[in-house]
């Protein structure tokens, strides 16, 4: 069994430019011949601990029906654009700089709070011109973490507690709550939301709308109890920010999920230690809800752009996969195969050989070495370089769940996205979650068949990964000249 050799190619400081020359002119030609006119063009570089996906095309879904289990065999060709994804699921080390950044961000908001001294370092109110911006969080100020003075000390420690049964300091997870906001590019561009009314009707002999289209938007606050307030909200168009919506989402995991999945069981030690302990660091992350991946992905997106330091820069965004790019992906685009492998079994029959971390037998969850999760990358990777596409922990997609799912999204790209409002009935509320888990029987961890889960749940045996549509020629493709 192979374990992970992570390919260690460090994020640049900038992004690779690759501008045509003066980006072309519109008076240039040859002979009064139109020649065209070149543009600027930019690839990103291999983003750390991804693997590219070339695009392609595949069946997805089960081929073979199995009346037992009840699946019908139901194969759709579909396709797919190019894509990074992370090779292996995201690890505890990796969501726990997610959350001790907020953490962190938290601090340096409080140590440049008047309350806890107004150290105006902390925060940035002008740019290098003088003039007025923001204000925003400083993070070139380190957080005096040795010799504090006694401001700087209750800023720190105010995002802690102490354990009233333990006596022991623990970090306040309720405090730990995420701010972000997406622009949903998809409703922007729909024809019927265009903010010029004649361009919402191209069919002459109809006349030009004169009502405003109705949109809903996401906001959330926190109240002056300190409890976050989702709000859907539902008006006549406006303007472009009625397309951005706002999310404040708690970021710590759920760690009693072990306890709450599994009823009369003693798996207390997992509630202390999975996640804090550094013995799991390269252990998946689990207890993380839809929510808080989708948050995760937000941060990954914005972490990476504040470290190249130019304002304005383009940043393809992280993501959660689609359901058709997990398949896909999981499969390596291969038609016939029901796993990540070769063959319709996570077990090697002449070797006696496991190729996932699964349930084996009722009741013997170690014949594949293991209890509970493995290590990431423990077990060899599909012919995409893909590790643990099966079993370890179940994923989250981006992709909502709907009974008719297959009859609603297209062939090419396809995704159905559906953002429940808080009202919303709690069916409505369902994400794709594929790949099947430690906990699951062989059957379960099959590459080509679709589960879910409610977007709000945290379970200990769903984590995730994130992917990235690529920028620029995918593999095997030539410009034309």
């Amino acid at each position: 069994m192979k374990r992970l050799t992570s390919l260690i190619i460090p994020i640049v400081a900038a992004m690779i430019l690759g501008l045509a020359s003066c980006a072309g002119s519109a008076s240039s030609g040859a002979g009064g011949e139109v020649t065209g006119v070149g543009g600027s063009s930019w690839t990103e570089p291999t983003p750390y601990g991804m693997v590219l996906v070339d695009r392609g095309s595949m069946k997805v879904g089960p081929a073979k029906a199995d009346s037992l289990r009840g699946i019908e065999a139901n194969p759709r060709g579909i396709s797919v654009e190019s894509f990074w994804m992370d090779e292996t699921e995201v690890t505890n080390s990796k969501y726990k700089q997610f959350v001790f950044w907020v953490r962190d961000s938290i601090i340096r908001e409080r140590l440049a709070d008047p309350a806890f001294g107004g150290n105006d370092e902390f925060r940035i109110e002008e740019d290098r011109e003088g003039n007025p911006i923001g204000p925003f969080i400083n993070w070139t100020k380190a957080i005096p973490w040795r010799n504090p003075n006694e401001d700087e000390l209750r800023a720190i420690e105010s995002v802690y507690r102490t354990n009233p049964i333990t006596g022991q300091r623990e970090l306040d997870h309720t405090q730990l709550n995420y701010r972000y906001e997406v622009y949903n590019h998809t409703e922007a561009a729909r024809r019927r939301n265009r903010l010029d009314p004649a361009r919402r009707e191209y069919n002459t002999d109809r006349p030009v709308p004169t009502e405003a289209p109705v949109i809903s938007k996401d906001t959330a606050y926190i109240n002056d109890e300190g409890v976050i307030v989702r709000e859907t909200v539902t008006r006549a168009l406006t303007g472009d920010y009625d397309f951005l919506n706002t999310y404040i989402v708690n970021v710590y995991p759920d760690t009693t999920a072990w306890i709450n999945d599994f009823d009369n069981a003693y798996n207390e030690p997992y509630v202390r230690l999975y996640f804090s302990h550094g013995g799991y660091n390269e252990y998946p992350v689990v207890g993380v809800s839809w929510e808080q991946a989708s948050a995760f992905a937000n941060w990954r997106t914005e972490f990476l752009r504040r470290s190249l330091g130019k304002e304005g820069v383009y940043v393809e965004p992280y993501r959660l996969p689609t359901e058709a790019e997990w398949e896909y992906a999981a499969r390596a685009g291969e038609d016939n195969n029901p796993y990540p492998w070769e063959g319709d079994m996570p077990i090697t029959e002449d070797k006696g050989c496991f190729y996932a971390n699964f349930k084996p037998a009722e009741g013997n969850y170690m014949r594949d070495g293991h209890l509970i999760t493995s290590r990431v990358g423990t077990y060899s990777p599909n012919d995409f370089g893909l590790y643990d596409m099966a079993g370890n922990v179940s994923e989250w997609t981006s992709t909502a769940y709907t009974e008719s799912i297959d009859r609603l999204t297209a062939d090419m790209n396809p995704e159905y996205r559906y953002n429940a409002a808080l009202e919303d009935p709690y069916k409505m509320k369902r994400k794709i979650v594929r790949g099947g888990s430690w906990k699951d029987v062989a059957a379960d961890i099959r590459s080509d068949i679709r589960m879910w889960e409610y977007q709000n749940e945290q379970r200990s045996y769903i984590g995730f990964r994130c992917v990235r549509t690529q920028i620029g020629f995918a593999r095997g493709q030539k410009s034309r000249k």
